[in-house]
C-alpha cells in the first residue's frame, strides 16, 4: 500500500472535508527480535485474514466520528524491515481517531492476522 496515494485517494471522497480533521496512520514493520523473548528474528512467515480485516474496518467505520478506516496486511515471508500491516483512521477529532486506531490495531493483530517467528 502507498499511504501517501492511499491518503490521497481518501480526500477524493464525497463527504471528507465536512467529516475529517484528522487522519492517524499505522506502519507496521518486521522487528529483527522476538516480542516474546529478544531472541533475533531473521523472518516472520505472516498469514493475514483479508475478509476478517475488511469486516473489522467496516465494524469501525460505524464508530462515532469515524469516516473511514482502511486497513492492508501484507502476507508471506517477511524480513526484518519489511512493511507487514498498513492502518488508516479518518475521523472528525483525536479522541474519536486515536481511540479507533489503536483499537482497530489490536483486534487485527488478534484476530486477523497469524504469525510464525524464523530464528536466526
Amino acid at each position: 500500500m502507498d499511504i501517501s496515494q492511499a491518503i490521497a485517494e481518501l480526500k477524493k471522497t464525497p463527504g471528507f472535508t465536512e467529516n475529517v480533521g484528522m487522519i492517524l496512520v499505522h506502519n507496521g514493520v518486521i522487528r529483527g527480535w522476538s516480542r516474546k523473548d529478544h531472541k533475533n528474528v531473521s523472518a516472520v512467515e505472516i498469514t493475514p485474514d483479508h475478509a476478517k480485516i475488511q469486516a473489522l474496518c467496516e465494524e469501525f467505520q460505524k464508530r462515532p466520528g469515524i469516516f473511514r478506516a482502511i486497513a492492508h496486511a501484507e502476507g508471506g515471508v517477511k524480513h526484518p524491515g519489511d512493511d507487514v500491516l498498513f492502518i488508516i483512521v479518518a475521523g472528525d477529532i483525536r479522541e474519536n481517531v486515536k481511540s479507533a486506531l489503536s483499537d482497530l490495531l489490536d483486534r487485527i493483530k488478534s484476530e486477523a492476522v497469524a504469525k510464525r517467528e524464523v530464528f536466526a
